[in-house]
C-alpha cells in the first residue's frame, strides 16, 4: 500500500492520517451546536462529502475529534469567536469572505460570544489525499486556520449551499465538481508550507496577542491607547496595527468597537436601564452617535433591537 502524502509531517503539526479515527462531523456539530441544521445534503460523491447550514446561538465546548475535514464560512453578522487547540490560541471575527478549517482528528475549545450563520462541508481525508497524490511535488501536513480571509474559499461554499434548483443530475455533479474544487484549494492553501509562509509575514504571537485583548477589554482607557497597546507589544504604530489585523481579520479600533456593541446587547437585556444611559457608559457623546453605530452593526436601533429581545 502507497504511504498516504501527508504522513511525512512535523509531529506538532496537524495532519490528516489515511484512515482518521473520531466520529462523523455532521454528528459532533449537531451535539456542540445543540441544534438540527437548517438544511444538509449530500454531494453524491464516492467520498460521502456532505454540507449543512447552521443557525446557533452562542456556546463555549470543546469539539471532539472528527472522522472528516471541516470548512466552513459565515453568512450573518459578523462575530467573535476564539479558538484553543492546546497551547495555540486563535481568535477573529467571523465574517463573510472569512473562512475556518478544522482537520479531521483534532480538538480545539471553541467561545463562540453571538448567535451566527454558517455553512460547513465535511470532506473525507482519502478525498483531500488523492488531490494531494495528483499534485506534482512534496506534500506538507494540512494545517488549521481560523477566521481567515479566503473570498475564493468562502464562494465556492455558498455555491455549493446555493446549487439546488434546476435538474437534479446536472445539480448533483455541480456539486460535487465544487467539492473537488474546495479540496483542491485546501491542499493549495493549508499545507504546512503555506502556512508557515503566513506566519512568517507577521501575525502576533499568542502571548502578545491575548495581552492586547486584555488590554483592549480594560475599563482603563490608557491600556488601549494605539501607542500604549504598541509599545507594550515592541512594535511601532504602524507594524502593530498590521501584526493586529493579521490575527484577527480587524484593526484595533474596529475589534474595540465590536466588543462595545456586544457590551451594549448585553446592556440592552436589562429594560430597566435607560439607552441614554447605556450610550454614556460606552462612552458615546451623544444618543444619536450610539443609534447610528448599533444600527450599522445589527441592523436595528437599540429600541428596536430591545423591543424585538423582549
Amino acid at each position: 500500500m502507497a504511504p498516504s502524502p501527508f504522513m511525512d509531517q512535523d509531529p506538532a503539526a496537524i495532519a490528516a492520517p489515511q484512515k482518521q479515527s473520531g466520529v462523523p462531523a455532521d454528528r459532533e456539530m449537531q451535539r456542540v451546536l445543540r441544534t438540527a441544521p437548517i438544511e444538509s445534503f449530500s454531494i453524491d460523491d464516492p467520498f460521502d462529502t456532505r454540507l449543512a447550514h447552521w443557525k446557533h446561538a452562542p456556546f463555549h465546548e470543546v469539539v471532539l475529534p472528527m472522522s472528516d475535514h471541516v470548512i466552513m464560512t459565515y453568512l450573518g453578522p459578523m462575530q467573535r469567536l476564539e479558538r484553543r487547540s492546546g497551547r495555540q490560541y486563535s481568535t477573529g471575527m467571523g465574517r463573510r469572505g472569512s473562512i475556518t478549517f478544522i482537520p479531521a482528528g483534532s480538538s480545539s475549545r471553541w467561545d463562540i460570544h453571538g448567535p451566527m450563520e454558517i455553512v460547513q462541508l465535511y470532506l473525507a481525508p482519502e478525498l483531500l489525499e488523492q488531490v494531494a497524490r495528483e499534485c506534482p511535488g512534496p506534500t506538507k501536513p494540512l494545517i488549521e486556520s481560523t477566521v481567515r480571509p479566503d473570498n475564493i474559499m468562502s464562494t465556492l461554499l455558498e455555491m455549493t449551499l446555493n446549487s439546488a434548483g434546476g435538474l437534479v443530475h446536472l445539480d448533483a455533479l455541480y456539486r460535487q465538481q465544487l467539492a473537488t474544487l474546495i479540496a483542491i484549494h485546501i491542499v493549495k492553501t493549508h499545507s504546512g508550507l503555506a502556512e508557515m509562509a503566513s506566519k512568517a509575514y507577521g501575525g502576533l504571537s499568542p502571548s502578545v496577542l491575548r495581552m492586547s485583548l486584555e488590554r483592549l477589554s480594560s475599563e482603563n482607557e490608557d491600556d488601549f491607547s494605539l501607542g500604549a497597546l504598541a509599545e507594550a507589544a515592541n512594535l511601532s504604530r504602524f507594524h502593530f496595527c498590521r501584526a493586529f489585523k493579521k490575527s484577527t481579520g480587524l484593526t484595533p479600533h474596529e475589534w474595540l468597537r465590536q466588543r462595545r456593541m456586544e457590551q451594549a446587547v448585553a446592556m440592552l437585556r436589562d429594560s430597566a436601564m435607560p439607552i441614554t444611559d447605556i450610550a454614556g457608559v460606552l462612552g458615546y457623546a451623544t444618543l444619536t452617535a450610539f443609534s447610528v453605530a448599533f444600527k450599522r452593526h445589527t441592523g436595528l436601533t437599540p429600541s428596536e433591537w430591545r423591543r424585538t429581545a423582549g
